[in-house]
């Protein structure tokens, strides 16, 4: 297969469930709110699709073709934003809710209870030594909202990227015009999901297997795509 990538400190292929798959990362432009999803998959993709080929495309560059990346100048974080920012903890894999725009913009998608509560959630969790309470009651949407850092992407790199919607309207759609299985993914350093399909019967539980290691990378590999096929 021509123009497909392994990203530095990645394996092409993993094994899970004693079978082996091949992760053929994509390289595409800078995708932007001027391109098409649809447009670009067709375009990258296409050409190199197999039979039972599955394209898996990242939630944030498909939120970016919906205008959910929003520039950090646009953001005024609130007073309750900034101090809740405080209490979520940093990782070397990415900002998340750690600075006060990345935390008004999960109030505004949320809601402001849902965020409240999560938070006193998350807090009876820490003091038990248990994890992750706070992405349990506050949802998908806050959980893959993604901040800056140094090593994103311009113009990404002073934008906080939202989680896309209708991902699985996304997929089908992708699906019919590139003629393969389409998953949209939110996965980083730390673990993932599987936010989108293209049909409801595909097992979400083992593409996260598949890609639990993040073979798209979490810097500037301008990979968003790539394509999972079963090895013989």
């Amino acid at each position: 297969m021509d123009n497909y990538i392994v990203n530095d400190g990645k394996n092409e292929i993993i094994e899970v469930d004693g079978v082996n798959y091949s992760r053929l990362c994509l390289r595409t432009h800078v995708i932007t709110d001027k391109d098409d999803i649809v447009d670009v998959a067709t375009k990258y993709a296409k050409p190199h699709l197999q039979a039972d080929d599955v394209l898996f495309i990242t939630e944030k560059i498909v939120g970016c073709t919906q205008g959910r990346a929003i520039p950090l100048s646009e953001i005024h974080p609130r007073k309750l934003a900034v101090i809740l920012s405080k209490f979520v903890l940093k990782t070397p894999y990415g900002i998340g809710l750690a600075m006060p725009e990345t935390m008004e913009m999960a109030l505004q998608e949320c809601g402001t209870m849902r965020i409240l509560f999560a938070a006193a959630v998350s807090a009876v969790g820490k003091l038990l030594g248990k994890r992750g309470w706070f992405y349990m009651i506050a949802g998908e949407k806050a959980r893959s909202i993604d901040g800056p850092c140094d090593c994103t992407l311009p113009p990404y790199n002073e934008c906080v990227s939202l989680a896309p919607l209708n991902p699985d309207e996304v997929a089908k759609k992708v699906s019919d015009a590139v003629g393969a299985a389409v998953i949209i993914t939110d996965i980083n350093d730390l673990g993932g999901n599987i936010l989108g399909t293209s049909s409801p019967s595909m097992d979400r539980d083992l593409y996260v297997k598949i890609l639990k290691d993040n073979p798209l990378g979490q810097s500037s590999e301008q990979t968003p795509m790539g394509i999972i096929r079963k090895n013989n």
